[in-house]
């Protein structure tokens, strides 16, 4: 891991930024291509934001590269330039809640600052044979709490770090490798015979199942899209589109979508389907080809992109459908 034994606080604050609801593998590759892109907090406070997401299209949770990009304004404008070390002060920026304090200002200035993602949950939780979840605010108080109390005074970072891959490589949810674990000896979960059970499992969120149409409207090569508005994926792109209610006609709802924006066009139905995942929603897309009947209105809120190179910060959906077959 890239982010793995350096103490510059930008590069940390990103790398952990990225591993929130992303796996280590996804990130890295994301990682190395924004620090390159944005090599300092000042390289980044000084791009617009459509260049942000652009960099962090297809990592997802858009919300994470929008609060970064925030925060790196912020401290240049109030802490001139330097990522403060104190945690009151890093806890107002956007974005940064009590794990990202904790984790980039344990292992970048040493603060004496506890971290509890999912790894550092299950490994306590067993250690300690506490039957309470961190999704819940109960437990999530409680593991907070003895976590605040383990975390030592010195090398505070390498003791997180230390805690984050136990619960990524050892202590994993399902087989937890306790041969090859360093405190397998300590662990009560263990000496109950039954790691798995701790932490206990919390009810998960229904799936909510929508339906969506997309109109893909190619010309010379290239794809029309639109920027998203509203609370989610607002600022990225993607084909024109709208959910429909139960029983809607998907190609009365998508001419009326194009007639708003202004776009006059024959639809036929591809019959093409794409199933997508955003958080609990169940997305099937039905894909609608379009073909121009007069040129496309000049709008800030529509462009048209390359197949193969788009330029613009795509939805993951959006890459789906224009990639080619």
């Amino acid at each position: 891991m890239p982010w793995r034994g350096i103490r510059d606080p930008y590069r940390i604050w990103v790398s952990e930024a990225m591993l929130q609801q992303t796996q280590v593998a996804t990130a890295t590759p994301y990682y190395a291509r924004f620090v390159a892109r944005f090599p300092t907090l000042a390289a980044l406070a000084g791009a617009r934001i459509s260049e942000v997401l652009a960099a962090w299209a297809g990592l997802g949770y858009y919300r994470r590269a929008r609060h970064l990009h925030e925060a790196a304004r912020l401290v240049m404008r109030e802490h001139g330039g330097r990522v403060p070390d104190d945690p009151q002060a890093f806890l107002r920026l956007p974005g940064v809640g009590r794990y990202t304090a904790g984790a980039v200002l344990s292992i970048a200035f040493d603060r004496p600052l506890p971290v509890l993602d999912g790894n550092v949950a299950r490994v306590l939780s067993r250690q300690f044979a506490l039957p309470v979840n961190a999704r819940t605010a109960a437990g999530a108080r409680r593991l907070w709490a003895l976590a605040a109390a383990l975390v030592p005074m010195r090398h505070p970072g390498d003791w997180n770090q230390a805690l984050m891959e136990l619960g990524a490589t050892v202590c994993l949810p399902r087989e937890p490798r306790c041969g090859a674990c360093p405190v397998a000896k300590s662990c009560r979960a263990r000496a109950l015979g039954r790691p798995e059970a701790y932490p206990p499992a919390v009810s998960r969120r229904a799936t909510e199942r929508v339906r969506r149409a997309v109109a893909l409207i190619e010309r010379r090569g290239r794809v029309l899209v639109e920027q998203r508005h509203g609370a989610l994926l607002a600022g990225l792109w993607e084909p024109p589109g709208v959910e429909l209610a139960n029983g809607a006609s998907a190609q009365t709802a998508v001419a009326a979508k194009l007639a708003a924006l202004g776009i006059g066009a024959t639809l036929s139905d591809s019959g093409r389907r794409v199933r997508h995942a955003i958080t609990h929603r169940a997305i099937t897309v039905e894909v609608w080809s379009g073909r121009l009947t007069r040129t496309a209105p000049r709008r800030a809120t529509l462009r048209w992109v390359e197949r193969s190179h788009p330029a613009l910060a795509l939805t993951a959906l959006a890459r789906r459908l224009i990639a080619r077959d």
